[in-house]
């Protein structure tokens, strides 16, 4: 298990931030179709409205995960992603729960995800349905998509 880890909101700038978000997309596009990754690259991950942070176990990255505001009482979660050396550790449940905090934090009253669908994803839809989420249908501008898993809880 992992011990602490030093939740920062992140600028994007450094090159660990930076390395773990294009290994993100990568993965991303490995296990979907092009038209249906909808995983934020390093500008959408910098748009207004995103929150971004990175996740430390002493010098080294361990976690990602972002926030994107929906509206003024709901958020979607953009952009996890586990450190390979990290996976399997605890890592993706801090960061869940981190963004689960902040977004109660920033008054928000229910969260989003989308995720895929293949076999590549059963971790990440284990862990979501361990923390609440239940499989929903399509949200904000999102449409049905064979590749796409929707889920929401309330906080």
């Amino acid at each position: 298990r992992v011990g602490d880890i030093a939740f920062r909101v992140d600028d994007l700038s450094g090159t660990a931030t930076q390395a773990l978000v294009k290994l993100h997309l990568a993965g991303m596009h490995a296990n979907s179709p092009a038209c249906s990754v909808h995983a934020f690259d390093l500008d959408k991950l910098r748009q207004p409205g995103v929150t971004f942070w990175s996740g430390w176990v002493g010098d080294e990255i361990a976690v990602m995960g972002a926030l994107k505001r929906i509206d003024a009482a709901n958020g979607e979660i953009k952009s996890m992603r586990v450190a390979d050396a990290f996976l399997g550790k605890g890592a993706g449940r801090a960061m869940l729960e981190h963004i689960v905090t902040e977004a109660r934090r920033m008054g928000m009253s229910h969260l989003w995800l989308e995720t895929g669908s293949t076999d590549a994803f059963v971790p990440a839809l284990k862990l979501y349905e361990s923390a609440g989420f239940e499989v929903c249908g399509p949200f904000a501008d999102y449409a049905l998509d064979p590749f796409s898993v929707f889920m929401t809880r309330s906080l």
